[in-house]
């Protein structure tokens, strides 16, 4: 390609200042970066421009004289340039694509250290930096060598999953596992802090502060004017914070369910659960049982459309539920799952209270122009699982990915075509993975004879092979016609008899 070629998509426009506006797009959002003569088409575009100061200037200055006047010649230089550059056009020598990532959590912390580890400037905003979400903590074991997670960071290793039914038959899951197989129960406070800092340490800036909102672009390669209040140098819950702004040329929203990015960008509406959890600290010899096991409940007592959990914590457990159908009920089901697992946790002692929005499918627009959105913010939530931790932080490496490589490694200025080309990378890649899951809590979650089915099927050897490994590796699996075949015969059975049954199984005691 020429340089000629190129030139349309870079404008140089020079104004006429008492007070110009800042020269050359600043390369940090604070600082201007001068024009270099490394790059072959600013030069072009530094002659041209200099040239026609001076003519102007020489001008003004001999009709000045002709007229009597004694007048000082104007001086001017590229710093009274404004440079605006246009998707697929190349950054001057020294100056990198700006990308801000609103939220630090597994999906914006994941695709900060990204960016910054491949070239590109980017800006982590981030409000809590010791926010606990309600979150039940797993993670699959493939996580922890994709995305080089330290070993202790896991609280607990997970060997054994049991699976409790309406009226508390249990089955044990985790009899296919090998012995180096296990689910990941990790705090959020810590796993996120982690990702924050190693985003830091790679370059990326970390600020602590609460994004307000954004001023879009209003023509074509235009910056992004963030406002956030600064809360670098406060302390305490009252916060208020220092106003501040930030230009930028990518915005990517990671801000979770109640995503002020996706209000900006006019993404749309979600349908979300509540999500409700205690984490308790229980005598140690019932903390013993939980070591390497985690529990999940099913019945209308616990949850119209979900399930309730016990998970095993460094030194406590985490005891929640989650519905989208009867959220000003979330308080009567929470004692629902207090009342049914009330042998295992009596005498605990509750430590801490959190609640928070949980998306249930992805919203209508996820991209408008160079703004994104990643993880929760999304809508990147399995349903029946409940699973968003492994998505989040994968949607937010990936869309990265796509970042860096269409931008080549920040040099050129991106458009929404780039990011749609993320967003058809993962809807290839995971679509499947939630369809089949909606699936299933559609036909499983509905009524307590459908969940008592579920639970049935669940000690089925074939089944617990395909849940763990998919769920493990993050691989669709079941590639046995027959297995497949037989299980499909299985489950028609099952619902046919919990839904014709005429008495309801008896309730049984845990022990």
């Amino acid at each position: 390609m020429s340089g000629v070629m190129a030139m349309p998509s870079l404008v140089v426009q020079t104004t006429a200042p008492v007070q110009s506006r800042v020269a050359v797009a600043p390369a940090t959002g604070r600082h201007a970066a001068p024009m270099s003569h490394g790059s072959g088409l600013s030069a072009v575009a530094a002659v041209a421009g200099m040239a026609a100061l001076g003519a102007g200037a020489a001008r003004r200055q001999r009709n000045s004289l002709a007229k009597g006047l004694k007048v000082t010649a104007v001086q001017r230089s590229l710093k009274d340039a404004k440079v605006v550059v246009c998707a697929g056009a190349n950054f001057p020598e020294g100056r990198k694509l700006r990308v801000a990532v609103i939220g630090g959590g597994p999906a914006g912390a994941s695709c900060a250290d990204q960016l910054t580890k491949d070239g590109v400037e980017t800006f982590l905003i981030e409000r809590k930096m010791d926010n606990c979400k309600p979150c039940g903590g797993a993670i699959p074991l493939c996580m922890i060598d994709e995305f080089d997670l330290p070993k202790d960071i896991v609280d607990r290793q997970v060997r054994k999953m049991t699976m409790i039914s309406p009226t508390n038959k249990e089955v044990q899951i985790g009899q296919t596992l090998k012995d180096d197989e296990y689910i990941g129960m990790v705090r959020r406070e810590v796993l996120d802090d982690f990702l924050r800092q190693r985003a830091k340490k790679n370059g990326a800036t970390l600020i602590n502060g609460l994004f307000m909102g954004m001023s879009l672009p209003q023509k074509q390669g235009e910056s992004y004017v963030l406002t956030y209040n600064d809360y670098e140098d406060e302390e305490g819950n009252a916060r208020k914070g220092v106003k501040k702004t930030l230009e930028v040329d990518v915005v990517i929203g990671a801000d979770g369910a109640n995503s002020r990015v996706a209000k900006d960008i006019e993404a749309g509406d979600y349908e979300y659960a509540i999500a409700f959890q205690e984490r308790m600290k229980i005598p140690e010899q019932k903390m013993d049982y939980y070591k390497d096991r985690a529990e999940m409940y099913v019945g209308e007592d616990v949850s119209p459309d979900f399930y309730a959990w016990v998970f095993p914590k460094c030194d406590h457990v985490a005891v929640g539920t989650g519905t989208v159908v009867d959220k000003k009920g979330i308080q009567r089901y929470q004692q629902g799952i207090r009342d049914r697992a009330a042998v295992r946790i009596d005498g605990g002692e509750i430590i801490r209270v959190e609640a928070h929005p949980i998306p249930e499918h992805p919203r209508p627009w996820r991209v408008k122009d160079r703004a994104i959105l990643v993880g929760d913010a999304a809508g990147y939530v399995t349903k029946c699982s409940g699973e968003g931790i492994y998505f989040a932080a994968k949607s937010g490496r990936m869309c990265a990915e796509t970042i860096v490589k269409n931008s080549k490694q920040g040099t050129r200025m991106i458009d929404q075509a780039d990011l749609m080309e993320h967003l058809r990378e993962w809807d290839g890649k995971y679509g499947p993975t939630y369809l089949v899951l909606d699936l299933l809590q559609k036909v499983f979650y509905t009524s307590d004879a459908a969940r008592e089915s579920f639970v049935e099927l669940c000690e089925e050897e074939y089944v617990q092979k395909v849940t763990f490994d998919s769920y493990l590796y993050k691989t669709v699996q079941g590639n046995d016609p027959m297995g497949d075949l037989k299980l499909g015969w299985k489950t028609l059975s099952s619902l046919y008899k919990f839904n014709n049954q005429k008495t309801p199984d008896p309730m049984r005691t845990l022990a």
